[in-house]
This record gives C-alpha cells, structure tokens and sequence, in this order.
C-alpha cells in the first residue's frame, strides 16, 4: 500500500495537503460467544460496539483519505469496542509518513489528545469542539445533535471533507468487498481491508499509467 501511494503521490494524483479520518464498521465472521456476549465465539478478538444505531460484533477500520484525490492514504483496524480516540494517533503517524510531511489540514473527530499532536506536526486541525469542552482557539466549529456545523465559513468548508473519507469507505464496502470476508482475529481482517484498499489504489495507478487521471476512482468501469 505504501508504495503504490508513493507511485500516485510522484504522478501528483496524490497530495496529502487535506487528509480527512473516519472509521467504519466491520462484522465479525463468528457468533457471540455464549458465556461472554461481549466478544465472538469462533473469533475471539471481535468485540460487540456501536454499529449506527445499534451494537453488533465486529471490528472497526480506522481510515485517513487524501481529499483532492479522494484516495486513501493510511489505514489501522481495531475490535469494535475500542474508542476511535484511542487509534487516532497511530493513525496520524502513518498519514504523515504517507503524505510525505505534505500535509496542511487534518479533518477528524472530536479529541483533545489527537488536536494537540495534530499542531505538533504544523498541520491545522480541523476538528469540532463538544458542547461541552471550551475552545483554545478564537475560531473554532461545534456540530448539534442534528449534525450541523456551526463556526466559520472556512472551518465548515474544510470540515466538509470529512465526507471524502465517507465515500472511500462507501466504494470499499459497495465495490470491493470489504464487509464480504470469511476470516477471523485483527490480523486477518486487517489484511483483508489492506487488500481491498490496495485494488483501490491500483485501480487509480492503472488510470494514470493508461493516461486517463479522470478516471482514478472509476473501480466498476476500469475493472
């Protein structure tokens, strides 16, 4: 995945500057264990954790996507019950290295840890403040129980790129199977999602060698 990345980021299809973050959930491939509900019976990594509305089990893909491109850059998996906090550094980490230290904007959700390592790497984050939580900066966005933004018109315009992530893992589970698996444990989910993102990214390569970068994110008409 990182060297088709790089591929991409030298052909310029790829900048990094604006990174959005989202994460996504994925079942398990296994019931819940009996004797303990919380975790799977065949799969005993999957964990039981907020899918939409509900609670299932499964495991959740922690997913940085360049926004000019709408390609990803950077992946990490975790069992369902884990906050999307917790990951979100590691997830920085590796985002940075992929978009070669060209990035200016982080999108992402509410953290105060992942904020504070966003500014230490001079990238401006553009993550909305809970209701409950008093903004450091003099602009700064909130989102209502209703989901809309409020601040800025730049902030609010940045933030809209959170939905370039949306639609990459909206591609991923529509047209390249990533909720089609019949594997168990993280390791093997991980690379399951790996692969489906890489023939996403090779999807885009094959655009740009064939001389159509119009094409970079058409999966069902190229393959």
């Amino acid at each position: 995945m990182e060297a088709i990345v790089g591929g991409l980021r030298d052909a310029g299809a790829v900048k990094g500057e604006i990174v959005a973050c989202d994460a996504t959930f994925i079942k398990a491939y296994s019931k819940r264990d009996p004797k303990d509900g919380s975790r799977g019976y065949s799969d005993p990594e999957a964990r039981v954790g907020r899918a939409g509305k509900g609670y299932r089990l499964g495991y959740k893909l922690h997913l940085a996507v360049d926004a000019s491109s709408d390609l990803p850059l950077a992946v990490t998996a975790a069992p369902a019950n884990q906050n999307e906090k917790k990951h979100a550094l590691k997830l920085l980490e590796k985002t940075v290295k992929a978009a070669n230290g060209q990035t200016k904007v982080l999108v992402a959700d509410s953290s105060r840890k992942l904020r504070r390592r966003i500014y230490s790497h001079g990238i401006k984050p553009v993550i909305p403040y809970p209701s409950n939580q008093r903004p450091a900066e003099a602009e700064f966005l909130r989102i209502d129980k209703q989901f809309r933004t409020h601040g800025s018109e730049r902030l609010k315009t940045l933030y809209a790129h959170k939905a370039s992530a949306e639609r990459n893992i909206s591609r991923l589970k529509q047209h390249l199977s990533l909720e089609n698996h019949k594997v168990i444990g993280l390791r093997n989910i991980l690379t399951h999602a790996l692969l489906c993102i890489i023939a996403m990214l090779l999807v885009a390569l094959t655009a740009i060698k064939h001389g159509k970068p119009e094409q970079i994110r058409a999966i069902t008409k190229l393959t």
